[in-house]
């Protein structure tokens, strides 16, 4: 884990940075292949079924969608019908995502960090490890730290 004043590295396939950051386009795009940009808006996201509603639209899952955990986290391991080699998730304001509801704000994160480790196993030519799920959290710099301590647990199974 990198910390920078203004971001910090999580995984290769995930990042939280300031809103005044700026996405980390080198870290985060394919030399060649075609990209797919989903931009979510953690305030939109107050309980389960606006965070599925705001996921089901900016990823346009499949109408069997279930509106569960379990099917959330198989829609964010599939995304093949969006046809793109690489996929980009940049979620504003994400420490306001669920914020009131800690269950499933772990839920969300969970499932963003299992996503995020399922599609990381593609390289580069120059054998730089290249996700083909970027995910990058846009919060507010007093949030960083807990955001950041949220994935730790993630990161040690």
């Amino acid at each position: 884990m990198i910390e920078e004043s203004s971001a910090i590295h999580i995984a290769p396939w995930l990042h939280i940075i300031t809103p005044d950051a700026g996405v980390p386009l080198g870290e985060l795009l394919p030399r060649s292949g075609s990209v797919y940009v989903a931009h979510l808006d953690g305030r939109e996201m107050t309980d389960e079924v606006s965070t599925f509603q705001e996921f089901q639209e900016a990823l346009k899952f499949p109408e069997y969608f279930g509106w569960n955990w379990n099917a959330f986290h198989d829609c964010l391991r599939d995304l093949q019908w969006l046809s793109s080699d690489h996929h980009v998730l940049i979620i504003e304001s994400a420490e306001q995502a669920l914020s009131e509801d800690e269950a499933a704000r772990k839920e969300l994160l969970a499932s963003l960090w299992q996503a995020g480790r399922r599609w990381s196993y593609v390289k580069r030519p120059e054998g730089v490890t290249l996700s083909r799920l970027s995910i990058v959290l846009s919060s507010d710099k007093n949030a960083m730290p807990d955001l950041s301590r949220s994935f730790q647990e993630f990161a040690g199974h």
